[in-house]
């Protein structure tokens, strides 16, 4: 168990850095057709093949190095780029991608892959299992300055190669994660030759497998990538296995949501993510547009109640916070139907979701008050609480921009809890990472984490390992550890539900949390873009894209 508690405070000094910004992506899988292949009718039309199509994001990547990026919408443009040795489907099957075929050992700790022979990277270095050792290993190397695949890895140690198409991965422990975290956009196979050409810089000239070849990065403007006329490896979760129908593919950077909008309208883009709540209604509605949305799996959006500071280091103080928020009145009244209200500390899609959550806590003013005055706090002469001589204050912290409209969510908690005799203050800041996770000056803090696996859970609830960075909530429960050190390694998916499905009732019984929505990545489009679809954490798909003439 020791072992799990150290690689857990690696993935707690990584996840709770990145994890503020890798939402904006989604579950399940939606299209905009049903992908046709090659020839056939398509909306009373066949494929065609060329043309360009415009993008536009709502934010800039930081890096195109898979193994330096913490942030989602840096995804979106590098999975056209690279690819992975294995693909989950949309029911959560690992099938062949890189890698043909794998066996794993009886003890969980190794896998041995059999790789796709032909398939070269952009700059025509050979796939093989020594890209595949030097794109793993490169992860663990501190030199690197690793991201969030730094935890997605964990807990892999090393790699031997048996021949050019053969590698076998060693694990220091079980993992039940690690095969599927192997598809993940993070752990992309790059190309050594490249990594070594371009050095630090490799993030602004990626090399890869992948579908598309990447061209040119303007900063702040525009990522653009073009076909790769040699491709013909694409897995089985996408239907044209060739090169794609695109001659190029356009990311542009349009931070301000009129401007985004606006583009689409005129046609100066094709397609636009993160579509606002206001503008999916008229989207809808108006002709020549469609709207796309996958519900992000993983951790929902949440506000984590800091148990280092008092009160909220009170169970009844928590709960107060609990009856007094009403949140199914801030997601429709912010959110205008178009987000899912959250119950729990994940996702409906995740293993582990206990349903009977939903709807168990409604906003109750009265049992808001009644809990504080069972602790002592009573009503002062301006409404607010007191207890030997402080007022009740509660510090909510918020990051900017104002990133899915969480800001407003403060400002209705601030007027909601005020109504129960809270006081509270919202601290709006562009540096979280010092206020939040160096200093831990806040009583709350909302964060999110796009994962389709439990074991996303472990380093937001498990307690810290000395001289780790803490977690959100500062919960430390012998009884929760437990339960996710066993959840990490036990392979019967039934126990592992049954064991992941107790986390999630303590969270919800002991006031850990206070979830507030799931966030769905909407991307609106010219009804002329065909064949769009979302893997299954929602990033988009462009192997089968094309336009309609």
């Amino acid at each position: 168990m020791r072992t799990r508690i150290r690689w857990a405070s690696v993935i707690l000094t990584l996840v709770l850095l990145l994890s503020a910004c890798a939402n904006g992506s989604g579950g399940g899988q939606g299209t905009a057709t049903n992908s046709p292949t090659e020839g056939s009718e398509a909306s009373g039309s066949t494929i065609a093949k060329g043309g360009d199509v415009t993008y536009a994001l709502a934010t800039s990547p930081d890096t195109l190095d898979p193994a330096r990026s913490g942030l989602a919408v840096a995804i979106r443009v590098y999975r056209t780029i690279f690819e992975n040795l294995v693909v989950k489907t949309n029911d959560g099957t690992i099938k062949p991608w890189l890698a043909t075929e794998w066996e794993e050992s009886e003890d969980h700790k190794t896998y041995t892959f059999k790789l796709r022979k032909g398939v070269t990277f952009h700059d025509g270095t050979p796939f093989n299992a020594e890209a595949v050792k030097f794109s793993l290993d490169r992860i663990l190397d501190p030199n690197t300055k690793a991201g969030n695949s730094a935890a997605l890895i964990v807990p892999y140690e090393s790699s031997d190669v048996i021949d050019e198409y053969t590698i076998q991965l060693n694990l220091s422990e079980p993992s039940r994660a690690f095969l599927g975290n192997l598809s993940q956009a993070a752990l992309s196979i790059v190309s050594p030759t490249a990594v070594k050409k371009y050095g630090e810089q490799f993030g602004q000239h990626p090399v890869g497998t992948g579908p598309f070849k990447f061209i040119k990065w303007d900063e702040n403007v525009q990522v653009q990538v073009e076909r790769n006329a040699d491709y013909a490896w694409a897995p089985e979760t996408v239907e044209n296995k060739g090169a794609p129908y695109l001659n190029t593919l356009t990311f542009k950077i349009m931070p301000e949501e009129a401007t985004r909008v606006g583009s689409l309208q005129s046609g100066q883009v094709t397609a636009i993510e993160t579509v606002p709540p206001q503008n999916v209604l008229t989207l809808e509605k108006q002709p020549g547009f469609q709207l796309l949305k996958v519900n992000t799996p993983g951790l929902p959006y949440t506000l984590f109640i800091n148990q280092k500071k008092e009160p909220w280091d009170e169970l009844k103080a928590r709960q107060a916070l609990q009856y007094g928020i009403d949140v199914g009145s801030i997601v429709k009244t912010l959110y205008l139907g178009t987000y899912e209200q959250a119950w729990s500390a994940v996702t409906p899609s995740i293993l582990g979701y206990d349903a009977s959550l939903e709807n168990a806590i409604q906003p109750d003013q009265a049992k808001a008050a009644q809990l504080l005055e069972e602790i002592g706090w009573k009503v002062g002469a301006d409404g607010i609480r007191e207890k030997n001589g402080q007022k009740l204050v509660l510090h909510y912290v918020d990051g900017s921009p104002n990133r899915e409209k969480r800001n407003d969510i403060a400002a209705m908690i601030q007027q909601q809890l005020k109504k129960i005799g809270v006081q509270v203050e919202v601290e709006i800041t562009q540096d979280v990472g010092t206020v939040v996770h160096t200093n831990g000056d806040y009583d709350i803090y909302g964060n999110s984490q796009v994962k389709d696996d439990p074991h996303a859970l472990l380093p937001f609830y498990h307690t810290a390992a000395p001289g780790a960075r803490a977690t959100l909530s500062n919960l430390s429960s012998p009884e929760v550890d437990e339960w996710l050190e066993q959840g990490a390694v036990e392979f019967d998916d039934a126990k592992r539900a049954e064991i992941y499905g107790k986390v999630l009732r303590y969270i919800h019984d002991h006031a850990i949390i206070i979830p507030i929505y799931i966030f769905p990545y909407v991307v609106g489009a010219s009804d002329t873009l065909k064949g769009l679809q979302f893997d299954g954490l929602g990033y988009p798909i462009f192997n089968d894209v094309y336009v309609q003439k």
